[in-house]
């Protein structure tokens, strides 16, 4: 047996420590200290321990310049579902290792196992099971009459050796490993989802991969902070990270990138979960903008910039006379520090003094708003709802606030305003910065500060 030597590693950060201690000094996470094992002699797999991952990147080590290495444009292929593809960067890129996470049930084992029929049309395609038996995955992809069955190969296995085995017999180039924190590599003495067994696990497929060609999809898991499980290592080992998520309704899942090599680090794509599998929704705008034909106070529209594509979400906002000393600011899928912003900035610049009033703000479909370009809509649908008047359907709103008052431009705005005129708005609130060439069919009305906001909500208030 090798001989080994401990080490302490915090599975949150990847901090490591020479004994055991409650709480990580680098990043103040209580009881995340593991217990680490690193083998002094190699291993059938050629790693060296924790210093493995260095010698994957390729097979050979002689040092040359940028302008002497030959670059290989590998075309990429397809997964068989048209949404993936725009979500990996224009498909899969052949030797690459991505890792999709998820909460239990969202849909990850599914949606692999749709992909893997249509991949093993054109080339040999394994899936790997560490958590379920071969019988329950064919019971699963005749529910799903995923296409190729009879092309599909399949094994039960948490051995990594055996799995590269299998994978060179089989000659093998797409590979589906499900999941992560059950594969185990011999040379570790850990227990199979631990952080040393994770990191080795990835490394020794990440350095196949790298040095074979062979495409790896991996599912992690994650834990009760919705972070992926396991060491932080893992995250820079592989080449792409994706997470699926369900939005607050359970109707759809959210598929976002997280982390990207090959491609934008900022898509996100939509299914709808059916008892056939994942269907592909190619217009989430539709589906987000499904409203009655009433107008209500406190509701706006406005247009997220999701990767490359826009997508128009709803922004509903509730003012009510608060019955405590300290007023309620709740938001749901947008930032809280940024509500408070909008609400300073709108008494300060706005004259508008909301300091008695619970406000809630929710952006609806359960969509999270992650840049600034909602800031406007935000603040005029709390406008709106405080001061009782709809704005009606057809009006689309977006824009950054500043401290100052002042609006300032988002970046696509002219895709923005398209998609927004295909879905039938015809009216536009937005930067002036925005508004240098006038679009057919929508009207726009191009603001510079929260005065000519607030002015502009006037003139289209219901």
């Amino acid at each position: 047996m090798a001989k080994t030597k401990r080490a302490y590693v915090c599975s949150d950060c990847g901090a490591d420590f020479p004994r055991w201690q409650g709480q990580c000094s680098a990043c103040a996470a209580w009881n995340t200290i593991t217990e680490f094992t690193i083998p002094k002699t190699k291993s059938a797999l050629g790693s060296a321990g924790s210093g493995a991952v260095s010698s994957y990147a390729g097979s050979s080590t002689k040092v040359q310049t940028l302008s002497d290495v030959e670059s290989k444009d590998l075309p990429r292929f397809s997964s068989g579902i048209s949404e993936l593809d725009r979500v990996l960067g224009g498909g899969i890129v052949p030797g690459s290792v991505l890792l999709l996470c998820g909460d239990p049930g969202a849909g990850k084992s599914t949606l692999l196992l749709q992909s893997i029929g249509a991949v093993a049309e054109s080339r040999q395609a394994l899936y790997v099971s560490g958590e379920e038996s071969i019988h329950q995955i064919s019971q699963r992809a005749k529910r799903l009459a995923t296409p190729n069955i009879d092309k599909i190969q399949v094994v039960a296995e948490t051995s990594v050796e055996q799995i590269l085995n299998h994978v060179v017999e089989q000659k093998v180039s797409f590979v589906i490993i499900d999941s992560i924190q059950t594969m185990t590599v011999a040379h570790n003495e850990s227990a199979a989802g631990s952080p040393s067994q994770v990191k080795e696990s990835a490394a020794a497929l990440t350095r196949f991969a790298k040095t074979e060609g062979v495409t790896f999809m991996i599912v992690g898991h994650i834990n009760k902070d919705s972070n992926v499980a396991g060491p932080m290592q893992l995250i820079h080992i592989v080449d792409g990270l994706f997470a699926l998520s369900s939005t607050s309704d359970e109707k759809f899942r959210v598929l976002r990138t997280s982390k990207n090599r090959f491609g934008a680090d900022s898509e996100s794509c939509f299914f709808a979960m059916t008892e056939t599998g994942m269907k592909q929704v190619k217009n989430p705008s539709a589906i987000f903008l499904s409203r009655s034909n009433k107008n209500h106070a406190g509701s706006v529209c406005t247009t997220l910039w999701e990767g490359t594509r826009p997508l128009l979400v709803e922004i509903q906002a509730l003012c009510n006379q608060s019955m405590t000393e300290v007023p309620r600011r709740l938001s749901v899928g947008y930032d809280s520090n940024r509500l408070a912003m909008s609400i300073a900035v709108l008494a300060r610049h706005g004259g508008v003094m909301l300091s008695d009033m619970d406000i809630f703000v929710n952006c609806v479909g359960g969509i999270r708003i992650e840049e600034t370009s909602a800031d406007l809509s935000v603040l005029l649908a709390i406008f709106s709802s405080f001061k009782n008047a709809p704005i009606p359907q057809d009006v689309l709103v977006f824009g950054e606030i500043g401290l100052n008052g002042d609006i300032r431009p988002s970046a696509n705005g002219v895709e923005r305003i398209r998609e927004a005129a295909k879905q039938g708005f015809t009216r536009a609130i937005i930067p002036k910065a925005n508004a240098s060439r006038p679009l057919p069919g929508i009207e726009i009305m191009p603001v510079e500060d929260l005065q000519e906001a607030l002015a502009a909500f006037e003139r289209v208030a219901v």
